[in-house]
């Protein structure tokens, strides 16, 4: 019996976000080293990257076998060099696959996990991540209390009516549960769709 062919999943939202994105890496991520990217989805978004910044090294990872399956798809069709197998990282289930990276990138994951799932994010990039080194957070979040757009907003009610742990973050929130866990504030970058970027450095 053959083994079941790979095959490279897209997400319509990390086709439209990608390069926005990849104009925010390039401006904060070390010129070598390794880039950790949790709940990399399809893969779109690590292979694109990878191929616009080729001196780093690319880890992916997601605990969704599905889209392991995808990233490892992406991987194979692209022929870089530079971007390692995907892990199977719940950022629930310490101690994380990976030891260390100088950089973590994080797209569109803590509205659609539980609360717990930010607070674990942000203790295992704490412990990874080397000194200096930045976490970069993207997705939609609330700010002062108050969504930023009304399709937010509507988008906020449907993940809380498909489960009622998920939903759009309060950005101080996350702020606070950051620096509790050892992470600085940087920078808050707006990005299109009523999304930001949320740049974090490590100790």
């Amino acid at each position: 019996m053959s083994a079941r062919t790979e095959v490279p999943l897209t997400a319509p939202a990390a086709e439209r976000n990608k390069d926005p994105i990849l104009a925010v890496l390039k401006r904060v991520l070390p010129s070598s080293g390794t880039v950790l990217e949790i709940a990399s989805g399809p893969g779109q978004h690590v292979v694109h990257f990878a191929r616009a910044l080729p001196a780093l090294t690319w880890q992916p990872s997601d605990p969704d076998p599905e889209m392991r399956a995808s990233i490892r798809a992406w991987i194979a069709g692209s022929g870089l060099p530079g971007v390692r197998a995907p892990l199977d990282l719940d950022v629930h289930a310490q101690p994380w696959p990976v030891q260390s990276a100088d950089a973590v990138a994080c797209s569109n994951m803590i509205h659609i996990a539980p609360w717990s799932a930010t607070t674990a994010l942000m203790g295992g990039v704490a412990r990874i991540l080397a000194p200096g080194g930045v976490l970069v957070l993207y997705g939609p979040f609330r700010q002062a209390g108050r969504h930023t757009a009304r399709g937010n907003e509507a988008f906020d009610r449907s993940l809380r009516a498909s489960n009622p742990e998920w939903g759009v973050r309060d950005l101080e929130a996350v702020i606070t549960i950051a620096s509790s866990a050892g992470l600085a504030l940087e920078d808050v970058v707006a990005m299109p769709a009523n999304n930001l970027s949320v740049l974090f450095r490590g100790a």
